[in-house]
């Protein structure tokens, strides 16, 4: 992935937490058929050896083969993106020598994909997912509402996706090539029309 040293981030823990707040991840392979791509929920955990992203596939879906003969996969996770207007930058009325630009935020986990079949995995696999993004809810729903015969069987419609990470590198395309007063600018854009992406952006100011 292109970075400018600015937008580069390499703190694992910060790069956890972007996956965890956007864990909608597009999973890319590339096996037999060529290249894939499905968008999958992950979660991340952090082990002994290193950081393990766990997410579940339909059986039916055809990627299952191509992970199997081919398991090197690339995950993308984007955790806001925001077209950034010049009308923000203060700058513009001095020379108006700005542009438009595109800010984001955007992890890539790239490592070696391993199916699992076991009721075991798939269980705390659906557990895991369920509890994260319940666990914020006033009356969280939990996989166990269900009756034990109807997660049974829906189990049995999908297999279970173990990714070991090998490199895990971050872009967060801030406005930090910026002058400080267009970094203001830029914040209080984004804040003034509700943008996600302004949370993200630390205060310059401050």
């Amino acid at each position: 992935m292109y970075r400018l040293p600015a937008f580069a981030e390499t703190d694992p823990e910060q790069l956890s937490a972007l996956i965890a707040q956007a864990p909608l991840g597009l999973l890319i392979s590339s096996g037999p058929a060529g290249v894939m791509a499905n968008p999958i929920p992950f979660l991340i955990e952090e082990r002994a050896g290193g950081h393990v992203l766990r997410a579940h596939l339909a059986r039916a879906n055809p990627q299952l083969a191509e992970l199997a003969a081919a398991p090197q996969v690339l995950v993308v996770f984007q955790a806001g993106n925001s077209y950034v207007t010049p009308s923000w930058y203060p700058s513009k009325a001095e020379a108006g020598k700005v542009v438009p630009t595109w800010n984001y935020a955007m992890v890539q986990v790239r490592g070696q994909a391993r199916l699992d079949t076991s009721t075991e995995f798939l269980r705390n696999q659906l557990d895991a997912l369920t509890d994260q993004q319940e666990g914020v809810r006033a009356d969280p729903w939990a996989v166990s509402d269900a009756p034990e015969s109807f997660v049974a069987a829906q189990m049995r419609g999908i297999v279970g996706l173990e990714i070991l990470v090998e490199t895990m590198e971050g872009k967060l395309n801030l406005s930090q090539n910026r002058p400080v007063q267009d970094r203001v600018g830029v914040r209080a854009g984004m804040m003034a029309e509700g943008d996600p992406l302004s949370r993200l952006m630390p205060d310059p100011g401050a």
